[in-house]
């Protein structure tokens, strides 16, 4: 008999996690997934409207390549107060009546099964199987009572909706980021207020590029480089007399003297830091010295540094640094300090600004 694994969720975003589980119980039970999105989930209130999660959803399967995914919006198109799997199983298994179904539900929620609506015939129209998760016990007594069937998987990864949400991961199919972006969702809610439309753009190129640099460049964790990079700016719109007020309220009392252009560096990390709950300390410095750069700075401070200076809306043929960041960030990194040198130069900016100084002194050797 045929097999089809139903996998119900808010998918608030939909994220490579739920890829992944979904990937693994497709191949352990050798069945189709069929994704059901909650129109109005029981346990929590979604932050982006029906439409848009569908859309993403539907956007994360296209990407996928898997043509074991598909959608049912039966939740989504009903008018019920609520839904309870219970109906959907049962609306499943008369579209499908010849094929088994399995329910994939979290870890999380199998000790919680006992109070779902009709759990037991719920156990007994569908093969109730969820994925083991580190960290999450599971009460073996309600495992048993509901014929609970484990899928071992290891490699789900410990993302979740809301860290996307917030901006603490961004494991999600790259179209679907795109998708964020583009629709002002999740994070951006906040980022948006803060930036000119100008500024806006600038800053989720630089998020593009420097994720792409990093990632081409094997960098652990290119999440920090577009979380760096879209924030890099938020400091950009303060008057000078606040964000002077700021450098000298928390960072070292010199910075406070530096000119008002190189400011925003310190600021947009104080903002990143405080109104944003952005706690990775690589990420936290590369906001911080993205304008000035300093000596000593660590890769994910190189490639924030280039991308903020080459990236292409910038109105400049940038094509052959940003191919050589791309092929090498290190090389790229001294071509872009060189260049910016001779640009802050002709424009006849302050060339003593301690920061800046030791860092030319230390990748070019001081010299003009």
């Amino acid at each position: 008999m045929e097999r089809l694994i139903v996998f119900g969720g808010s998918f608030d975003p939909i994220h490579n996690g739920h890829l992944r589980i979904a990937q693994a119980a497709s191949f352990a039970l050798n069945a189709d997934v069929v994704f059901v999105p909650a129109r109005k989930p029981r346990w929590k209130t979604t932050e982006a409207s029906a439409a848009d999660r569908l859309a993403m959803l539907k956007i994360a399967l296209a990407s996928s390549g898997s043509g074991a995914f598909y959608i049912d919006t039966v939740e989504l198109d009903g008018d019920a107060e609520e839904n309870y799997s219970i109906d959907t199983v049962r609306y499943l298994q008369r579209k499908n009546p010849k094929k088994r179904l399995y329910l994939l539900i979290g870890a999380d929620q199998v000790n919680a099964f006992p109070r779902w609506r009709e759990a037991k015939a719920l156990s007994r129209e569908s093969d109730v199987c969820y994925i083991r998760r580190d960290g999450v016990p599971v009460d073996e007594e309600t495992v048993a009572a509901f014929h609970m069937r484990a899928i071992d998987y290891d490699k789900a990864g410990s993302v979740s909706s809301s860290s996307v949400r917030e901006l603490r991961s961004l494991d999600i199919p790259a179209k679907v980021l795109g998708y964020i972006e583009s629709h002002g969702l999740y994070f951006m809610k906040k980022v948006i207020p803060r930036l000119s439309k100008e500024r806006l753009i600038h800053s989720v190129s630089v998020a593009r590029l420097g994720f792409a640099i990093a990632e081409r460049n094997g960098i652990a964790s290119a999440d920090k480089a577009y979380v760096a990079g879209l924030l890099h700016d938020l400091g950009k719109s303060l008057p000078e007399e606040e964000a002077r007020k700021i450098v000298r309220d928390n960072f070292p009392s010199a910075y406070a003297d530096y000119p008002a252009w190189a400011l925003h560096q310190f600021t947009g990390r104080y903002l990143a830091e405080k109104d944003f709950g952005i706690a990775d300390q690589a990420a936290l410095d590369a906001i911080e010295f993205h304008c000035t750069g300093k000596a000593h700075m660590p890769p994910l401070g190189k490639i924030i540094y280039s991308a903020d200076k080459i990236e292409p809306t910038r109105g400049y043929d940038s094509s052959k640094m940003i191919h050589e960041c791309l092929k090498d960030y290190y090389m790229g990194f001294l071509t872009v300090l060189s260049e910016n040198r001779k640009f802050l130069m002709e424009k006849g900016y302050d060339m003593d600004i301690p920061l800046s100084k030791e860092c030319f002194d230390m990748y070019l050797g001081g010299k003009k």
